[in-house]
Formats: C-alpha cells, structure tokens, sequence
C-alpha cells in the first residue's frame, strides 16, 4: 500500500490531502477466460479482462475485501444534529465537489438547452454523461483522442459517467441480461451489442471520468419476486469484475451501487456484501423508477444507516426538489436526474413554489421574471411573457428555462448545504415545505413520515 499527496481546495483553503491507496493486483493473464460470445462487442478495445470469472447465478460473491480506492477524499465539514443531513467537500482532480450537490444529466457529452460555458457560469460542480450511449456515437475511441470525454466537450471540472445499466430498463424491449453481461439491440442500427462489465469499465476509463459507475443488473422498482433476488447477487458478482477491470483505479473512482429493489432483507445483504469492498463511494439504485414513494424512503433511510460515514452516498435518479430536501435529511449527498432539463423542454419553469407553465396563456402579458429572487441569467434579463412569446415560434425559450432550472437546482442544493453549516436545518427544511405547499393539509404524507423519521417535524 502507498500513500498519495496531492493538492486540492476544501472551501477557501488549499491543503495538502494524504490518501491510503491499495492498489488493484495484476491477474496473470493465462487464467483469462476464454469463453467467445459471437455478438457484436460495444467497442473493440473491451475485450474480456484477464482473471475475471463468472460464479453461477444465485450464489453470493465471496469476496471479504475487495480494493480499488482511488485519490479520492470525503471531508464531512458538518452534520446536522438533528437529522442525517451533512454537508461534505469531496475531493477530486478537477475540483472540489461541495455536497449536498444536484448532478446536471448530459447524456451524450452535452446537456440539452445550455452550453459548457453556461453551464460553468452557474458554478456546476460537476455533471454526468452516459457510457451506454457515449460507447456507440462517437465512440470511446474517438473520444480518447481527444483526451477523453474532458477534452472532448472542452469541460475543466469533474464529470461521472454511468455504467450504461439503466438502460436495461429503458430500452428494456431492446436488451437481454446473462451472466456473461447486457446484450442491446441499438436503437441507431439494430445491431446486437453485448455491454459487459469489463466493457463498461473499459469504455469509462477511456472517457476519463473522475468518478465511474458499475455495471449492475437494473430491474424496475415495480418489479417482484426471484428476478429481484437474481439482479442483485448478480449485481455483486459484476461489482468485482469492474473493479479487477478497471486499469486506472489511480485516477478514476469506481462506485458501487446498491441494489435489491423493494425488499428490506435483500437490499441490507446487497449492504453487507458490497460494503466489505474498499471502493471510494457507494450509489443507492434500483430506486425512483414508479415505486410507492413510502417504499422508495424506507429504502433510501435503510441503505444510508448501513453505509460507511466516510464515502460519499449517491442516490440515482432523484431531481424533485420536494425529494432532494427529504433525501438530504435522509443522509445522501450527491443527486442527478434529467428532470430539470426534460421539464424545460416542455415550458415547465422550477420555483420555490412549485413549476410556472409558462406556455399557458396567464403568462402572455406577465413581465415579471420566472423568480424575482432568482440571479439566473434567465431571471435577470427575460420575462414570463417573453418566454410564453417564444415559445411559439423560437426554441430559445427552452434553452432560457432550462438554464433558469438547473441554476434553481443547484441554488436550491447551496441553500440546504448552508443551512447544514449554521446548524438550521430542520428550520430549513420547515421553510421549504411551507412555501412549496399552499397548507400543511398538502403535505405529502410519505414526505411528513420520513422527515419525522429522523426528528423533524413538520406537520
């Protein structure tokens, strides 16, 4: 084991952060496993990692302690006394994360309605891409020439790049799942795509993302039953084939994610088993996908108890802000989803009190800004009724509101992370709800349960 130094900025002061690393031991590359599986591989330099083996389904991964942990380094600045809520500065190569922090979703090295440049201005942190469609158009090949997926969209900060699982439920009709990994019908071609998870790590290291997801074997929330069983067994299976396949677990951050859908005794095995793997951060999944929202905090409180304190928690596919502040108190510091940018596209504006449907013709002569305690580039030069005007005739309307939405998005997550510093919280948190809901009658009950689940009362 060594210890690395290096430089980084945790709020205004540069220090110098030491990290333990275990490196990941190299497998003599005459255990390779030599199976060949006659599909089209998502792209050529994926081959099958030396060393990697495939236990038979049903079985539990019996691994006690698995290393990949990288240079990256979680400060927990404060907690709240009260709830689980904490605010952290993550350290990574490009700059430091401030958590609680909303992840913007640019699915294809780009997020739809804003540029790099706007979105730099609003002080993103950090934003997603997705290896799934990243490894078919353009192609890690060709984005590896570019110094990666960073150099590629000209972006200077971090970047986290999903596995490509999710699409085993989105394109659900298009894919079957074996042992051996994913296999897509594309929706560009029709051609057969198998994505394994050395696949997916390969194509992650060749875009260069400071943190990468596993590949894990998604099922819908809604889903019950063995396949639930199924997918989350093999979840941890292909949790060690990523990590022995990642080649630069130096530079990126590998992830795990937890799965076990509904079910409070497989999701606390899926814990237990993925815990005792040294990997840098640990993602909630299997979550937000039509389940009861009684259900989806249950688990949610239930993975954040049997996390470790130290690694920072990602809940998948959360962007509700009424869900962010609850999660938060709940104990996750990092969210993403493409809500903010997909609701613009259809003219919904995000504010404190809800959304603006501005195509509705209330907002034709209204010269007020989406927000007036908005500072967003939008809020400051444009009125409802121009943005009700463009749309219209002019798709500059979606690009205004979605800029207007992930500043409110990122705004929102600055708010509840200062609130956490100066130790008002739960205050927070009352404020929120009052001026989201009309009446306290309007609470959502789930939302009312799981804040009183950690100690704040709010009906």
């Amino acid at each position: 084991m060594i210890y690395v130094g290096f430089l980084c900025f945790w709020e205004t002061q540069p220090r110098v952060v030491f990290v333990l690393v275990h490196p990941v031991p190299q497998k003599d590359p005459t255990q390779m496993n030599n199976s060949q599986v006659n599909r089209t591989s998502l792209f050529k330099m994926a081959a099958p990692i030396p060393g990697s083996t495939h236990e038979c389904e049903g079985s539990m991964a019996s691994v006690k302690a698995v290393s990949s942990a990288a240079p990256l380094a979680l400060r927990i600045v404060a907690e709240c006394p009260v709830s689980k809520a904490r605010a952290c500065t993550l350290a990574l190569s490009h700059c430091a994360v401030s958590t609680p922090v909303f992840m913007p979703v640019g699915t294809q090295g780009t997020l739809k309605g804003i540029t790099i440049d706007q979105l730099e201005d609003l002080d993103c942190q950090i934003c997603l891409g997705n290896t799934y469609h990243l490894g078919m158009r353009p192609g890690p090949e060709l984005i590896e020439k570019a110094n990666g997926l960073h150099g590629f969209m000209k972006w200077s900060r971090n970047l986290l790049t999903d596995s490509g699982g999710f699409q085993m439920v989105s394109l659900l009709e298009l894919s079957e799942v074996t042992e051996e990994g994913v296999t897509f019908r594309s929706p560009y071609d029709g051609k057969e795509i198998l994505l394994t998870p050395e696949q997916s790590i390969a194509i992650q290291n060749s875009l260069g993302s400071d943190i990468m997801m596993q590949l894990d074997d998604v099922v819908s929330s809604t889903v019950k039953g063995p396949r639930v069983e199924e997918a989350m067994h093999r979840s941890v299976r292909w949790l060690d084939r990523c990590i022995a396949g990642n080649k630069n677990p130096d530079r990126q951050n590998l992830f795990a994610i937890i799965q076990g859908g509904l079910d409070a005794k497989l999701r606390k095995a899926c814990l237990d088993e993925m815990t005792k793997r040294d990997v840098p951060g640990f993602a909630i999944g299997g979550l937000s996908g039509g389940e009861q929202k009684d259900d989806f905090w249950k688990m949610v409180t239930l993975s954040t108890d049997h996390l470790p304190r130290e690694k920072p928690r990602y809940l998948m596919g959360v962007g509700y802000a009424l869900d962010l502040v609850v999660c938060v108190a709940l104990g996750c510091d990092m969210f993403d989803c493409v809500f903010p940018t997909r609701t613009a596209r259809f003219g919904s504006a995000l504010v404190p009190w809800g959304s603006l449907q501005l195509k509705q013709k209330q907002y034709a002569k209204d010269f007020k800004p989406i927000d007036p305690d908005c500072k967003c580039p939008t809020c400051r030069r444009h009125s409802r009724a121009y943005l009700h005007a463009l749309f219209k005739s002019d798709t500059a309307a979606m690009h205004h509101i979605t800029i207007h939405n992930i500043s409110y998005q990122l705004t929102l997550m600055r708010s509840v992370r200062q609130s956490i510093i100066e130790q008002r919280f739960p205050e927070f948190v009352k404020a929120f709800m009052k001026r989201m809901f009309p009446s306290r009658e309007q609470y959502p009950s789930w939302a009312v349960e799981a804040l009183q689940a950690v100690n704040i009362c709010v009906s």
